[in-house]
């Protein structure tokens, strides 16, 4: 069995290591490194993996290290670690959004293999979706390993250039909160009609439920799921004129594009750090 360091026990690495756990890791073969003793001594209640507040050499020797702490913090977590590592030289996981991985071989150092991972909230319960970027120096077994490690909090999409990571999180990565405001509209709009606000966040979360679901378990493209719903001059056609009126396509490209503009500033100034 492959063995797993997390540097940092926050939500994300809690929801890998329940991923790992349930598809049949060790709990011998994963160690998290965090200053925090009631993560340390809740992720090894929990899924009884070992847990320890300061990373030496032989925790570092292991196939896998994945760097979960706040991009704030990573500059100066990786500095300090640079030194610990010794001769090992794992593959290296970065899940810290905005971090290029230029950045890191500067902090750590250049002759690691490097996968840069852009996970999302929903990777918390398990149904995420990973964007993820591999260097030159990436071999392909180290590849599979980042992506079995990713797959166990949803789906995984390779990119094959770097600055591609930018289009993932004004996708994915910011993604689930475009579909949460635009439910947060819906259940306006439906208590505008006279719904009480219990009636019409159930039926509003329930119809976003049964549309994702449709969308990926039917094997219809969404095109072409909407034809079928919308009959020509009724309710749905009426809808959807408004919003071609109002151009939500050019409405929603803008916003991923405001958002990928900003994730490239953000990783220029982390960078920095």
């Amino acid at each position: 069995m492959q063995s797993i360091v997390f540097i940092g026990g926050g939500n994300m690495t809690t929801s890998l290591i329940s991923g790992l756990r349930n598809a049949g890791w060790s709990g011998d073969a994963i160690t998290v490194v965090d200053h925090n003793a009631d993560k340390r001594e809740r992720l090894t209640a929990d899924y009884g993996v070992s847990a320890v507040e300061h990373a030496e050499a032989s925790h570092l020797a292991a196939d896998a290290v994945v760097l979960a702490v706040k991009p704030q913090a990573m500059a100066e977590t990786v500095r300090a670690l640079a030194p610990i590592f010794g001769e090992a030289r794992p593959l290296i996981l970065s899940i810290a959004a905005g971090i290029p991985l230029s950045a890191l071989r500067d902090w750590l150092g250049a002759d690691f293999a490097y996968v840069r991972c852009m996970p999302n909230t929903p990777s918390l319960l398990g149904v995420g979706a990973t964007g993820l970027y591999a260097d030159d120096a990436t071999t392909a077994e180290q590849r599979q390993l980042a992506d079995d490690i990713m797959a166990t909090a949803g789906i995984n999409a390779w990119v094959d250039d770097e600055s591609l990571i930018d289009a993932v999180i004004a996708t994915s990565g910011s993604g689930p909160a475009y579909f949460f405001a635009f439910m947060e509209a819906m259940i306006a709009g439906a208590t505008d009609l006279g719904l009480d606000e219990t009636a019409a966040r159930e039926l509003v979360l329930q119809t976003a439920l049964g549309a994702a679901r449709m969308a990926t378990e039917s094997g219809d493209d969404p095109a072409t799921l909407r034809a079928k719903v919308t009959s020509k001059g009724g309710t749905t056609a009426a809808a959807l004129n408004h919003f071609e009126a109002g151009d939500l396509d050019k409405l929603v490209a803008g916003a991923m594009r405001a958002a990928s503009d900003r994730a490239s500033e953000l990783a220029r100034d982390l960078s920095d750090g």
